[in-house]
């Protein structure tokens, strides 16, 4: 688990498939990162298959649900994709708790404790209209590159 001033992290369970299913209900949620909502039985497969981890033993995939610790709730995730000495994080908050700094806080959160690990860049790719999310990557020490991949820009933090 990975603590901030009001977030615990928590290591991602497939019975949190059911709170999150409502936590990502709005379709407006989905307008930059994709898709639609999913069912609770749907989000539970899903889930199913991020904790079991990746079928390619060089890549590793890390997945936390975000709780509110004064509300007691689970409010959205964050996950990193480590491969080598990479790792391409992303953060997603329900829209009923953006505006708060959750999304900024728990990429804070996650960007500090990757340095703790043997990880020397972290990347991120934000649509270049969704200026919230390029927000929460500056708050995480991340810098935009000008690189555009599938139409999304690249933000990149180095460790010494």
């Amino acid at each position: 688990m990975i603590g901030t001033d009001r977030l615990d992290l928590i290591p991602l369970q497939v019975e949190h498939a059911e709170e999150m299913a409502g936590v990502l209900a709005d379709p407006a949620l989905h307008t930059f990162i994709g898709g639609t909502p999913l069912t609770p039985d749907a989000l539970q497969a899903r889930y199913r298959r991020l904790v079991a981890g990746s079928p390619d033993p060089s890549e590793r995939w890390l997945n936390w649900v975000i709780s509110l610790r004064d509300e007691s709730c689970l409010v959205g995730t964050v996950q990193a994709t480590i491969t080598g000495r990479t790792a391409e994080i992303a953060w997603v908050v329900g829209t009923p708790w953006q505006g708060r700094g959750i999304a900024g806080e728990a990429a804070r959160g996650l960007v500090g404790w990757l340095g703790t690990q043997p990880v020397q860049t972290v990347i991120a790719h934000v649509h270049p209209d969704h200026h919230a999310s390029a927000a929460v990557a500056a708050s995480a020490g991340l810098t935009a590159t000008g690189e555009v991949q599938d139409g999304e820009v690249r933000w990149r933090r180095a460790f010494g």
